[in-house]
């Protein structure tokens, strides 16, 4: 899209939310281009004001793009910050102004995230773009009221992950340890699991595989690798039990394991 003015009262601020072998992390990126002598803080997360005619979710990946190279995450709309007190800190203030060229009043902004793996190709085009993994429970200084938006963006992947535990799995690699999985599930939940309950809760999942193989690089006994299967869509076409007429069913099933309701006769799959 071709240059235009921004909006001053409305930003976009993106939390990528990721893991790898150290443990829960979120994206950060410095400021540019400000003055001499500034004393605020420099690390803030990926964010900027809206374009006058852009939509929300394309400012969002524009910004995500921009910053971090990346354009494949799905980014989810999940709160507005809108307190007066947002841009108190002068110095916040002072650089928004001076690389928008607006001058900014009471600012709002809406706020994404995202759930990935940090692997080594996302690691390395994060390298190139200047900006770095930190730690969830080691973070900086941050600007604005950034550390408010991080954390409850913790809070919605705990409440996202307990209601849908499928959704942690974005954040493994194809391959991965039970240690690795407990690992995230303790860093999620912000608690030790017990590791026989543990083992015994994944070893009743039909769609947890242990595979024979075994971690690379890892000290003997090295962690024996398990895998999630390909969650597989089948469309079955039924009569109805009332004589209505058929109608269709759309199942997601986990490598062919069809559910009971599937093994009758007169479906056509």
């Amino acid at each position: 899209m071709s240059r235009q003015a921004f909006y001053p009262h409305l930003s976009v601020d993106c939390v990528l939310i990721g893991f790898d072998e150290e443990g829960l992390k979120v994206l950060l990126v410095e400021k540019t281009q400000f003055e001499p002598g500034h004393t605020g803080a420099i690390s803030k997360l990926p964010g900027d004001l809206i374009y006058e005619e852009e939509e929300l979710d394309a400012a969002a990946r524009r910004v995500l793009f921009d910053m971090t190279g990346m354009s494949s995450p799905h980014l989810e709309q999940f709160h507005t910050f809108g307190a007066p007190s947002r841009i108190k800190n002068p110095e916040d203030r002072a650089w928004v102004e001076a690389v928008s060229g607006q001058k900014i009043g009471r600012l709002v902004t809406v706020a994404y995230m995202a759930m990935l793996r940090i692997s080594t190709k996302l690691r390395k085009l994060m390298e190139s773009h200047k900006t770095r993994w930190v730690p969830v429970d080691d973070l900086p200084e941050l600007a604005f009221d950034h550390r408010d938006i991080i954390d409850l963006a913790l809070e919605r992947v705990r409440s996202s992950v307990k209601k849908e535990p499928a959704l942690i799995y974005d954040m493994l690699p194809a391959k991965f340890t039970a240690l690795q999985l407990r690992r995230l599930n303790e860093e999620i939940h912000g608690k030790p699991m017990d590791v026989r309950n543990f083992h015994k809760k994944i070893a009743s999942r039909p769609y947890i595989v242990p595979l024979d193989e075994k971690e690379e690089g890892g000290s003997p006994p090295a962690p024996r690798a398990i895998t999630v299967l390909t969650v597989k869509f089948i469309i079955a076409f039924i009569a109805g039990a009332d004589g209505s007429g058929p109608f269709w069913l759309i199942f997601s099933v986990f490598s062919g394991l069809f559910p009971p309701c599937l093994r009758g006769e007169g479906l056509l799959v």
